[in-house]
């Protein structure tokens, strides 16, 4: 079987099963890049072949990054040859890693930094819901109840649609533009060239308005994600409510953020002061 021809069957296999656009994307550049790497047809692929592209071409990168590739080579090869050379081959661990979060002071830096009342909405949005990069650049305007003061996110991460509460700060924000996309006749709140605004843009403007603002810490639209629930836990937030509000299936997910949040440290008195 020719490598195209295989490529094309493991996207076909991953529609049927609908997956996810970033799921198919990342399952064909994977295993494009192992039969690229190898050089050879699918057939001929074995345990080693998989080795060596992965200590060729991951080795630098987080353990996550392994996984993913490994996942992808399983599902392709057993789905379409029936077979796995990634079989054997040992996982790696995950990395516990602690997610950047924003004080917010930097976030009011942040929002006040970008450079239209557009890219503050968006900042703001991501921020004061919580919701993923992928979930914003998906909002139509026909999942906004204003009057409810409510949102819905539909076909979240696992297949599942979840609400959220828009501030009181952006409701007037929102309203209008989502009254001048349904003018113009444009399904998505934010719409773009090809339909909706991409993920890459939406990601530059962040970095961008984190640049002016003078921040010196990795930021991405996730870090407005992370900053949203622990800044919600720091107030004092069951956290059962934020799990449902983050889409998390596992509470175990939602509980890095009790790892990161520091205002109950802070009250923590030493025992040196009761001397």
């Amino acid at each position: 079987m020719q490598k195209e021809e295989f490529l094309k069957r493991i996207e076909t296999e991953l529609k049927i099963t609908k997956s996810s656009e970033h799921t198919i994307k990342t399952y064909i550049k994977f295993n494009r890049s192992l039969l690229d790497f190898c050089k050879k047809q699918p057939e001929d692929i074995q345990e080693q072949d998989v080795k060596n592209f992965l200590a060729e071409n991951l080795s630098n990168k987080a353990a996550s990054s392994n996984m993913v590739a490994l996942a992808a080579v399983r599902y392709a090869f057993s789905t379409i040859l029936k077979r796995d050379p990634s079989a054997d081959i040992k996982r790696p661990k995950r990395e516990k890693t602690i997610p950047t979060v924003l004080t917010k002071e930097e976030i009011t830096n942040l929002i006040q930094s970008a450079g239209s009342r557009k890219s503050r909405l968006i900042i703001s949005l991501l921020y004061g819901t919580g919701m993923r990069v992928s979930e914003l650049t998906n909002l139509k305007t026909v999942d906004l109840s204003f009057d409810e003061k409510i949102g819905y996110i539909r076909k979240a991460k696992g297949k599942k649609d979840r609400l959220f509460n828009i501030p009181n700060h952006l409701l007037n924000s929102l309203r209008k533009i989502a009254e001048q996309a349904k003018e113009e006749r444009k399904e998505h709140l934010f719409p773009g060239p090809k339909g909706k605004l991409s993920e890459r843009n939406i990601q530059k403007i962040v970095k961008k308005a984190a640049k002016k603002a003078g921040i010196n810490k990795s930021v991405h639209c996730h870090t407005l994600r992370h900053s949203f629930a622990t800044h919600l836990l720091e107030q004092g937030e069951n956290i059962r409510k934020i799990q449902e509000l983050l889409g998390h299936e596992n509470l175990s997910t939602t509980e890095i953020y009790t790892h990161i949040s520091t205002e109950h440290l802070k009250k923590v008195k030493s025992p040196l002061d009761n001397l």
